[in-house]
């Protein structure tokens, strides 16, 4: 997730708190200026402008984020006890306001509504699959809880067959998909990393990654359901299903992909 940009460069202690809490990173500025050469919109995912200490400086502030070609939103303007008034006629420079000193929590959970109204998000792009979580962002694998030590190519190959799950890829797919076109490796590069990822994910889950005999290799398991036409006519309809019989549990939870 991009910074969220703060005016002043001097944050309040509650509200680096509320965003250190959350997760946030802040991009500070002190003034119009320096927002103009650094705070293009598309560099920020937000704007949070502290009024407290200068009310005149943070509404220039704010008219100049707004006025740009890319309007800089959501925008939350924090302001003091006796400055509500202040506020009267100067709706369009900010998208909520919130009255400091304010709890952490409440400062957290008004710029969550705000990126939700933006459609936007606070949390990173994850792909979660059973105890599996992958950060998209930090490009950090982890199984119940257990950081793994994943080697690039690694992690670029377990984030595509987890963002694919119960689908059926063949060697030279995932090589063309992971390593690119202009990779002259053999398919014995591709069982080389299943191994290693299998031995990293640990003994009680490396039958995430299943293979297919004859075919390739899928993630996750794919129950076996008897077509309406006659018995035994084969699998459920859809992608992978297709691919062989595969006998099972109930089947595991699909991926979900989350975040921005």
């Amino acid at each position: 997730m991009d910074p969220l940009l703060c005016f002043p460069s001097d944050l309040p202690a509650e509200v680096t708190l509320a965003l250190q809490s959350a997760g946030l990173s802040a991009h500070c500025v002190g003034g119009e200026a320096a927002s103009a050469t650094h705070g293009r919109s598309e560099e920020h995912s937000g704007a949070l402008v502290v009024a407290c200490e200068d009310m005149t400086a943070a509404v220039a502030f704010c008219r100049h984020l707004r006025l740009r070609e890319v309007p800089m939103t959501p925008l939350l303007l924090a302001i003091g006890p006796g400055q509500v008034g202040e506020l009267l006629l100067r709706d369009e420079l900010y998208d909520d306001f919130v009255v400091l000193p304010a709890k952490p929590d409440e400062l957290v959970a008004r710029l969550q509504h705000l990126f939700w109204r933006a459609g936007k998000s606070m949390r990173p792009d994850i792909i979660e699959y059973g105890p599996l979580l992958l950060n998209l962002e930090t490009y950090q694998a982890a199984v119940s809880g257990r950081v793994l030590d994943l080697t690039y190519m690694e992690y670029e190959l377990l984030r595509f067959l987890a963002g694919h799950p119960a689908k059926v890829f063949t060697r030279e797919t995932l090589l063309s998909r992971v390593w690119g076109y202009e990779y002259y490796g053999g398919a014995r590069t591709v069982d080389v990393h299943i191994r290693r990822l299998r031995a990293k994910l640990g003994e009680e889950h490396a039958h995430l990654i299943q293979t297919v005999r004859s075919v390739g290799y899928r993630f996750g398991q794919v129950a076996w359901h008897a077509g309406a036409g006659h018995p035994g006519a084969g699998l459920r309809h859809g992608g992978a299903d297709s691919a062989g019989p595969t006998a099972g549990p109930e089947p595991a939870p699909a991926a979900q992909t989350t975040g921005a």
